[in-house]
């Protein structure tokens, strides 16, 4: 690292590396997604925009951990993202409980009827 480099310089160019890294993987992860034949469109895209939801407010939280300035920052940075998740986790798993049912009762209705 070059005197004029700060470490948050650093970080960041590790968090973009990440993110391009990232988008790669999304691509793939929803090209898969979209072949299963137990996942309809609804929650496929319910899945995959909360996965990215969470990757993007993970890097914000790196981001802004590479600017503590002291203990009780760190403190207050990591309570609010604890708190902000832990909010968002509870909303992400009832909206995937509805779009699982949903799925459920489609497949179910469209499964070919096999009774004698």
């Amino acid at each position: 690292m070059t005197k004029e480099q700060k470490p948050t310089d650093e970080l960041s160019a590790i968090v973009k590396q990440s993110m391009e890294g990232t988008e790669q993987y999304f691509t793939w992860l929803q090209k898969s997604m979209s072949g299963s034949p137990w996942l309809d469109a609804d929650l496929s895209k319910k899945m995959m925009g909360f996965a990215q939801q969470n990757l993007a407010a993970s890097f914000g939280f790196v981001q802004k951990l590479s600017q503590v300035k002291d203990f009780q920052d760190l403190v207050r940075i990591q309570t609010e993202f604890m708190q902000t998740q832990m909010e968002s986790f509870g909303k992400q798993v009832r909206d995937l409980g509805e779009a699982s049912t949903k799925a459920a009762a489609s497949a179910i209705k469209k499964a070919p009827d096999k009774s004698p």
